[in-house]
């Protein structure tokens, strides 16, 4: 084990590293951190607090993991950070524990987040999304599988971000954005489905010819929202339409009834 760790490296003796975890020059690991097999962690990376990364991740040079939240709310509590398998974590890539007490901030599997990303705390994020380089998440964002999030933006603290949606570069996020949908802009606007991402996906054509009908009702019609969603049940049964009347519903009916992003 001593020959894949390098002798600058601190860890604390009771961290938990599996014996096929490389780390870099100067690193810094602390005690409650888990680490699993056939990781990579950089130089000068830090991970702290809490915190249980999976198998196979990538974490590139002066990453920061698993550090107290910046929530002036937070009082020291015992919260966490847990990291899937096969994330690549890049440069100076920031992820905050959360800030209750037994709380988590979570990623999920098969991510890529790009150069100075920024996840703050209580966010979680799914699988097989791509984060670009520049993007701040504020607390509790909640962002689906295989979603793409285009450089140098801000998402607004709460916001739940669509499964395959795809967000332009520079665009300010300040509500929900739905699920299949290619928003961009300041102030951000539904400008259509996201056709790249649905194909790459594998959609069928069918599916992709029900949900450019319910983009048409939702977006390119005269219905309010809420009639707009109630058109959507006369649509073929489809998963994929299941699941953006159910997102559409909880973004105006939940909690935090933040509304989604306008397609006007």
């Amino acid at each position: 084990m001593s020959t894949l760790i390098h002798p600058t490296a601190v860890i604390h003796p009771k961290a938990e590293l599996d014996s096929t975890v490389r780390v870099g020059p100067y690193a810094v690991i602390g005690e409650k951190v888990k680490i699993a097999a056939d990781t990579e962690i950089g130089a000068h990376v830090v991970i702290d607090g809490n915190t249980e990364i999976g198998i196979g991740n990538q974490i590139f040079p002066s990453a920061a993991i698993g550090l107290p939240p910046q929530d002036l709310k937070y009082k020291g509590g015992d919260s966490r950070v847990r990291i899937g398998d096969y994330n690549q974590i890049r440069e100076f890539v920031t992820i905050n524990r959360a800030t209750e007490a037994g709380n988590v901030t979570q990623i999920g599997s098969h991510n890529l987040l790009m150069a100075y990303v920024h996840v703050a705390h209580d966010c979680m994020i799914e699988d097989g999304i791509v984060i670009a380089n520049g993007v701040a998440l504020a607390g509790h964002i909640h962002i689906e599988s295989k979603a793409f999030i285009g450089g140098i933006l801000g998402v607004h603290q709460f916001v739940h971000i669509g499964r395959m949606a795809m967000l332009g570069g520079m665009s300010r996020i300040d509500r929900d954005v739905p699920p299949f949908m290619l928003v961009e802009g300041n102030p951000s606007r539904v400008r259509s489905l996201n056709l790249v991402g649905l194909k790459r996906a594998g959609l069928s054509d069918d599916e992709m010819n029900i949900l450019k009908k319910a983009f048409r009702l939702l977006y390119r019609s005269d219905y309010t929202m809420s009639e707009a969603i109630e058109q959507l049940s006369l649509l073929p049964d489809h998963e994929s339409i299941q699941h953006l009347r159910q997102f559409l519903h909880l973004s105006m009916t939940g909690d935090k009834r933040r509304g989604t992003i306008p397609g006007k």
